[in-house]
């Protein structure tokens, strides 16, 4: 199958090569030089604009977008409308909001426009080992583009499905990352406690090694975390700072909304944004308040 690839940083030109090496053709578009050039050392035929990936691709057109979340999509998705055909199909693989993936999807149909949303995991190691996709939209269009989530999967039949119908793909892949920031604040906080054990003198990546093996807590996201502990056992020169890329907040947000409580993931969310107040005002106003009710004693910056 040939298709063209929206966004050739690491993940859509990792994606892209994997879809080479399983026979498939791929041209590739990247408003960034040194993107497209980064692709063509790595066999990938890519173009300069919009207009001409189109023009390089049989109809019915397959696309598929790999930016980020938010305005980028949005401005793609309108670029491309007046570029395509009616039976052309879009497959939004990033981490889109679903609520937005529903309003895009309406706004190709009327068109007759296909629109598949991917909620796409695997990260940097997705080239090797495959991706895990959620994939959402028609049956049918899903089943036209079957051969290319075989290909990306890390099997034809393992890591990937058609979970419903247009919206339900990045949907369930905010669920996943909700449960990723849970899964993640649980093992840091658990090998926090063992650090602190400071008479026992624990091991912390040996300890890890153990868990890996028969262990009911092993996982990929413990192999991982093990691997960083080997090669930086007291996490010198990270600042304790942890982003967050949006999937958490939407998916406390629709928790909320669907009146299910969700306490490990909000509290997992609430984490990372204390990680980012270096000055945190509320500790300094809790400081204050318990001199203020029981006289103890408050810590002088700087002390």
């Amino acid at each position: 199958m040939q298709l063209g690839m929206i966004g050739l940083g690491k993940m859509g030109a990792n994606m892209a090569e994997r879809l080479v090496h399983g026979g498939h053709q791929v041209t590739g578009f990247d408003p960034g030089n040194e993107a497209r050039k980064a692709a063509a050392a790595r066999g990938i035929a890519s173009t300069d604009s919009l207009a001409a990936l189109v023009a390089a691709l049989p109809a019915p057109r397959v696309l598929w977008s790999m930016v980020p979340s938010g305005k980028i999509t949005d401005d793609t998705v309108n670029a491309l409308l007046p570029l395509l055909a009616k039976g052309d199909v879009l497959i939004d693989g990033g981490n889109s909001n679903y609520k937005d993936t529903l309003r895009r999807a309406a706004l190709y149909a009327e068109h007759g426009l296909g629109y598949v949303d991917c909620g796409t995991s695997g990260g940097v190691w997705g080239l090797a080992e495959g991706y895990s996709m959620m994939v959402g939209g028609d049956a049918a269009t899903v089943e036209r583009l079957k051969p290319i989530f075989e290909t990306l999967a890390p099997a034809k039949d393992q890591g990937w499905g058609r979970v419903g119908p247009v919206g339900s793909g990045h949907f369930t892949k905010m669920v996943h990352n909700g449960i990723e920031y849970g899964l993640m604040q649980s093992y840091a906080e658990g090998f926090a406690i063992l650090g602190h054990k400071q008479e026992f003198g624990l091991d912390l990546h040996q300890v890890g090694e153990i868990w890996r093996y028969g262990s009911v807590v092993r996982s990929w996201l413990l192999d991982l975390t093990t691997d960083a502990l080997g090669k930086n056992p007291k996490m010198d020169g990270i600042a304790p700072f942890v982003p967050d890329s949006g999937e958490g907040r939407w998916t406390v947000a629709e928790a909320i909304d669907l009146d299910v409580p969700a306490p490990i993931i909000t509290a997992s969310l609430l984490e990372r944004l204390r990680s980012r107040d270096s000055d945190s005002f509320t500790d300094k106003l809790l400081s204050a308040m318990r001199n203020e009710f029981g006289g103890h004693a408050i810590k002088r910056e700087g002390k």
